[in-house]
C-alpha cells in the first residue's frame, strides 16, 4: 500500500472517531514524532567528531565565513 493510500485510509478513520479517541491518537503521534526525533539527534552524535565539527560551522556562519549555496552550484 503506497503512502498516499494509507493517508486516505487514516483520515477516514480519524473522521470517526471521538474526541477522546482523537486524543489518544494526537498524543500517539506526538510520541511518534519525538522518538524519530530522537534517533535522529543519536545518529547524528555517533557520527565521529560530529558535536566539534557542527561547533565549528556554527562559529563560522556567526563570523560570516559562509557562502552562498547558489554561488557554490554554479
Amino acid at each position: 500500500m503506497n503512502t498516499t493510500r494509507v493517508r486516505t485510509e487514516l483520515k477516514k478513520y480519524i473522521d470517526k472517531l471521538s474526541p477522546e479517541q482523537l486524543t489518544l491518537v494526537a498524543n500517539f503521534f506526538e510520541d511518534l514524532e519525538a522518538e524519530e526525533k530522537i534517533d535522529a539527534t543519536e545518529e547524528l552524535l555517533n557520527i565521529p567528531e560530529f558535536e566539534s565539527i557542527f561547533e565549528k560551522a556554527n562559529q563560522e556562519i556567526k563570523e560570516g565565513k559562509v557562502r552562498n549555496w547558489k554561488e557554490i552550484r554554479n
